[in-house]
């Protein structure tokens, strides 16, 4: 089970950062947030932030998985997880990249 697990992690939390990342601009967009830090309006800088902890929660759990692959049993499963994380990391650069930076309510 825990070799599931160690696979699977970084898939499951590119599907959170998606989710929570494409919700919060939704909860922004909809309600209207006004404001601005440093010339920049307040909901791009909360998305920015979201952005930046996706990727750096990304990098830890890549990190994580680089360095307990002595951890696993298998060697296989070594492998698979380091390049699931790896997968996990491009995507939630890919797929968050654009609500982050590019318009962000209509």
């Amino acid at each position: 089970m825990r070799d599931v697990v160690r696979i699977m992690l970084a898939p499951l939390l590119w599907l959170a950062a998606f989710s929570a990342v494409y919700g919060l601009q939704g909860l922004l967009c909809g309600h209207d947030v006004t404001g601005s830090i440093a010339g920049l309006p307040l909901p791009r800088v909360i998305l920015i932030a979201a952005y930046g902890l996706a990727i750096a929660l990304q990098c830890g759990v890549l990190a994580w998985l680089c360095r307990t692959r002595a951890a696993v049993g298998s060697r296989f499963v070594g492998f698979v997880s380091r390049a699931t994380g790896w997968t996990g990391l491009v995507a939630t650069i890919w797929s968050l990249f654009p609500v982050a930076l590019l318009s962000i309510c209509g």
